[in-house]
């Protein structure tokens, strides 16, 4: 079983007008509402792919309801941690030209709830995969993760990581299976710079020998690599006119997880799914539609560099 875990679920609202202008009614053309987190994307999208997952996290409020409500529609299985304070919404406002990204403050988890999740996490079944993403809500320090992780360790649960915070660094002392960093994480977080080929693979190298064990780092435009401690790979991207950025990392990691698990291999094909789908989901409002995956595919080369 796939697991996923969200410690900062949000609701996703992209509204689109055709101007924005400050001290002015603004009229808005059409609102798309979603469920949205960094790892439930990562559910939704393995379910959209038909790949089993559940998912976990913190829901509070009628935003919460609202998530694990579409979830259930989805036929999407949960293990909800109910807090009382209320679940974000993240709201972004496309004019045409330009995209404003309001995301909204975290909710508060208090002591008692961040025991229950790290019960719930031990509830899981042995030998099975977490994916952990995301940003971290009020009252849950980043040392909660190396929690979650000594409980994956004693219970052979695999760890997938994709979380930008600085901690990561130390986390990898845990081995995690695979972490889905992108290049601005590389630099914010290590200080690695990946402008030339050359630099991204002393990049990878260098996460490997603090523990990672295999790396897909995504790029944008500029393509994804993979990478799994012997030989590193890269995937070329298609060109598409870009509407919305957010959630096209966590459908590229759904979408090479879909293929690369559980025998860890099928990777070539599993980087163009990744590359395609990040594609399709960032020209589309939030998740999208998903309908031009297969044709992106056959536009992508994957080669070896490494």
């Amino acid at each position: 079983m796939i697991y996923t875990l969200t410690l900062n679920t949000a609701i996703d609202m992209n509204i689109y007008c055709n101007d924005l202008k400050p001290n002015s009614v603004n009229r808005t053309s059409y609102t798309e509402y979603s469920p949205n987190g960094k790892a439930i994307n990562v559910s939704i999208v393995l379910h959209k792919f038909n790949k089993a997952s559940c998912a976990l996290g913190f829901f509070g409020g009628f935003s919460g309801k609202y998530i694990l409500d579409e979830l259930a529609k989805m036929q999407i299985q949960t293990i909800p941690c109910l807090i009382d304070d209320i679940t974000r919404i993240n709201v972004f406002i496309s004019n045409g030209k330009d995209e404003y990204k309001l995301v909204g403050k975290e909710p508060f988890v208090p002591d008692h709830k961040k025991t229950e999740m790290l019960t719930i996490i031990e509830s899981l079944n042995n030998d099975s995969y977490l994916v952990i993403s995301g940003s971290l809500p009020q009252n849950i320090e980043p040392e909660y993760f190396q929690s979650i992780l000594k409980i994956c360790q004693i219970k052979n649960i695999e760890i997938i990581l994709d979380i930008s915070h600085p901690i990561l660094q130390d986390l990898l002392t845990y081995k995690p299976l695979l972490i889905k960093p992108n290049n601005d994480e590389l630099t914010e977080i290590f200080g690695l710079t990946t402008e030339t080929t050359k630099q991204v693979i002393t990049a990878l190298e260098y996460i490997h020998s603090k523990g990672a064990q295999n790396i897909l780092l995504t790029m944008g435009s500029k393509g994804l690599y993979f990478s799994n401690g012997k030989n590193i790979w890269f995937c070329n991207s298609v060109f598409i006119k870009q509407l919305s950025s957010a959630c096209a990392g966590d459908a590229s990691l759904a979408a090479f997880l879909s293929e690369w698990l559980p025998a860890q291999s099928n990777y070539e094909l599993a980087m163009k799914k990744a590359s395609a789908t990040g594609a399709n989901v960032a020209e589309s409002d939030g998740l999208g539609l998903l309908d031009k995956i297969s044709h992106y595919i056959n536009q992508l080369e994957v080669m070896q560099i490494k």
